[in-house]
């Protein structure tokens, strides 16, 4: 039994496990509703709305599709979505707060189907934006890209880390190094950990049959973050704006597949910049 009271039929057992075809259609059909979940949301996402409102569009969503929300109720968490706003990092709780003009958003929505979990992240602008703000966003989705080409059997996480935190320091922004990407499949957290920065040739063996989210946290300025006294939301220590983008893929026999592209052909929402 895992933390959202589902039966799991794996548990964790400290080591990557390896999947067949049957495993990636499961994951096919959970990262689809998951990105789907986001697309419905994309035009939500604007000045004046709600984080609690969107957390409940969300939850309706998921269950007209058939499919469990995947965070709700795990390790007492109470919604489906986590919404984190400017320097929040990771894990914001939905509330009464209205989103501003000029705020940058991250909504990470985890689903479960048939047991199969599909877990992905995306950064939406709220209006216009500024050109800082912007450009942390274009650097948080290409460092996202180099994560994924680096991904392929016979490579290393480490391949993946070093790739993202290359690019990302090269751009003068910070990669956090207090989370990572995870395995994933009828276990929401699993092996292996995916770090976002590290060095080539190190790390556990890809190899084919293996899910897991690659999720790069990119800061404007430097990467410590702090826990705020809810116990979920992590903030830059700073306070420099953050943004986050995720995938969960499967390793092939000649590189990855991504199970959560978006439908609608927006996994990066148009951003304006002010």
């Amino acid at each position: 039994m895992n933390d959202t009271g589902v039966l799991e039929v794996e548990s964790r057992t400290g080591q990557p496990k390896i999947h067949g075809p049957e495993a990636f259609e499961g994951m096919r059909r959970a990262g689809r509703i998951a990105a789907e979940c986001l697309d419905m949301l994309t035009p939500h996402v604007k000045p004046g709305a709600v984080t609690a409102e969107l957390d409940r569009l969300a939850r309706e969503f998921v269950l007209d599709q058939g499919a469990l929300p995947a965070c709700l109720f795990y390790r007492g968490y109470g919604h489906t979505v986590c919404i984190s706003p400017n320097h929040v990092v990771c894990h914001g709780i939905p509330s009464d707060r209205a989103l501003r003009e000029g705020d940058i958003v991250n909504i990470d929505v985890t689903v479960i189907v048939d047991g199969w979990h599909g877990d992905t992240s995306r950064m939406y602008g709220v209006g216009a934006v500024s050109p800082r703000a912007k450009r942390l966003i274009d650097v948080t989705y290409e460092a996202l890209d180099r994560g994924l080409a680096a991904a392929k059997p016979g490579a290393r996480t480490g391949d993946i880390g070093h790739a993202i935190q290359s690019y990302v320091e090269s751009m003068r922004c910070s990669v956090v190094r207090d989370f990572c990407g995870h395995g994933l499949g009828k276990v929401f957290h699993d092996a292996p950990n995916i770090l976002h920065f590290g060095q080539p040739g190190t790390g556990e063996l890809l190899r084919p049959g293996m899910f897991f989210t690659i999720e790069p946290m990119v800061n404007l300025g430097k990467h410590p973050v702090k826990l705020l006294a809810d116990g979920w939301t992590a903030v830059t220590r700073d306070k420099s704006l953050s943004a986050q983008c995720e995938h969960s893929i499967g390793i092939t026999e000649d590189g990855i597949e991504i199970f959560t592209g978006s439908p609608a052909g927006i996994f990066k929402p148009p951003v304006v910049s002010a």
